[in-house]
């Protein structure tokens, strides 16, 4: 047990006790770029303790009662802002309709942490950066490029919209408790003027279904889709998903829906 809270392994808890690692992410950010920011899973204040020295609002996101009751108590005189919710079920536009600036900011719970990127990409207008502890295995598919074995859904669908890069890795010993795995923290940075120009939920569908079987080339992965016989011909389809480029999924759906209009 850290202090009065105890780490609970259904929400993936494995609190950041180490003050460098707290201050090297902080460090990583420029924070004169964000309009907002939200820390999610704050924990017992790893982080927070360091945010609220920068930010005057900030806006932690928290599910676990008794870390909340821990940070209220803690931070008694700050000006902070806690929701208590599931980060994933939180409207984030709705929320905040007039901001595209935000900054996610977390020490990430592992068993979640592919669906808060995900969350964060459908929210890309509103979060123009993150920056988090992940699973170094899963941090490494993130920012992996094609033609790798580690190249796959999480590393297209992210870098369609963000740029990103691995900041450090992170040894298992700066948690409580300590995971069985590896760390790295890393940033996502929206990209200038996307306009993909292609039908979003086309493009992700052609992703999903490429890399349900991704040893089997294009043409038959996306069998489902019904794909008209002429335009199979194109040597596109006879690649396997892992030696598309992201940029070549967006002129694949392009093809893809160009035939069926």
């Amino acid at each position: 047990m850290v202090g009065n809270v105890k780490p609970k392994k259904f929400l993936g808890q494995h609190f950041l006790i180490d003050e460098n690692i707290s201050k090297k992410i902080i460090e990583s950010i420029d924070f004169s770029k964000h309009n907002k920011v939200i820390e999610v899973g704050p924990g017992k204040g790893a982080l927070t303790k360091h945010l609220l020295k920068i930010k005057d609002i900030l806006t932690l996101v928290e599910i676990d009662k008794e870390s909340i009751f821990f940070l209220k108590n803690e931070f008694i005189n700050e000006n902070l802002e806690i929701i208590e919710k599931d980060f994933l079920n939180f409207k984030i536009a709705e929320t905040y309709p007039s901001l595209s600036r935000i900054l996610i900011i977390g020490n990430f719970p592992y068993n979640i942490s592919s669906q808060i990127l995900f969350k964060a990409i459908e929210n890309y207008n509103s979060i123009s950066s993150l920056v988090g502890m992940f699973q170094k295995e899963v941090a490494e598919r993130i920012v992996s490029k094609h033609n790798s074995k580690k190249y796959g859904i999480l590393s297209v669908k992210t870098q369609l919209f963000y740029d990103v890069k691995i900041l450090f890795n992170v040894s298992p010993n700066v948690f409580f408790p300590k995971p069985k795995v590896d760390s790295a923290v890393i940033s996502l940075t929206r990209k200038e003027n996307i306009n993909l120009n292609c039908d979003i939920n086309l493009l992700d569908k052609v992703i999903r279904l490429s890399f349900q079987q991704r040893r089997k080339k294009i043409k038959n992965s996306l069998k489902r889709l019904d794909i008209q016989d002429n335009i199979l011909e194109d040597s596109i389809f006879e690649l396997r998903p892992e030696q598309l480029s992201v940029q070549e999924f967006v002129k694949l759906t392009q093809k893809i829906s160009d035939e069926t209009i």
